[in-house]
């Protein structure tokens, strides 16, 4: 059986460098993929998740929760908090422009999420080892003072940005090549940190 992956950093992590490059403090961090679930602005039914740079290696996110973000009636579906979650921790990945995969996601469900209702997300990388960036989070009800009624820490795992490129299909490139605004948020420059 294979050894299941900590979220919580080793004694020998360190703590990255923002990136140059990173989105400006306070600035809102693109989305990678205008299709994306989480936090493309072109998908219809996705969690349209907006996130803003925060002073360090941190964040702040929110999304609203909609008919379409349902489990149980009235309420968010927990895959989508975790979604939700999964998303705005790999949006620091723009703080230090590495691109990275999850590696383990774990989430803490403390009170319901109501439809209608707005969660608010900080998030931050606290270290980082070899190829293993880890991270937390915590998401209030209705403001970022609010209750907290989700949890989640996170490890991402930094690989070439050839892995992405090298998954699609061939039929996908050529639909990006014929519409580039499904890409438009992108950032062209992004590179690995050195």
């Amino acid at each position: 059986m294979a050894r299941i992956a900590s979220t919580t950093p080793p004694a020998d992590a360190v703590m990255p460098v923002r990136h140059p490059k990173a989105p400006a403090i306070g600035s809102q961090i693109p989305s990678h993929f205008g299709y994306c679930f989480g936090c493309g602005e072109l998908h219809k039914t996705g969690l349209h998740l907006i996130a803003f740079a925060g002073k360090e290696l941190d964040l702040t996110g929110k999304f609203t929760v909609t008919e379409d973000h349902q489990g149980a009636p009235g309420l968010a579906h927990g895959g989508l908090l975790s979604l939700a979650f999964d998303e705005a921790l790999g949006k620091l990945m723009w703080l230090i422009r590495t691109p990275a995969v999850t590696g383990r996601l774990e989430t803490d469900f403390l009170l319901p999420v109501p439809m209608g209702r707005t969660l608010y997300i900080d998030a931050r990388i606290t270290g980082q080892s070899g190829r293993k960036v880890y991270t937390q989070a915590e998401g209030r009800l209705d403001s970022p003072t609010g209750e907290i009624a989700v949890q989640a820490s996170a490890l991402f795992i930094a690989v070439p940005m050839e892995h992405f490129i090298k998954n699609l299909t061939e039929q996908y490139k050529d639909h990006l090549v014929e519409h580039p605004e499904l890409m438009a948020f992108v950032d062209p420059d992004f590179d690995i940190n050195p």
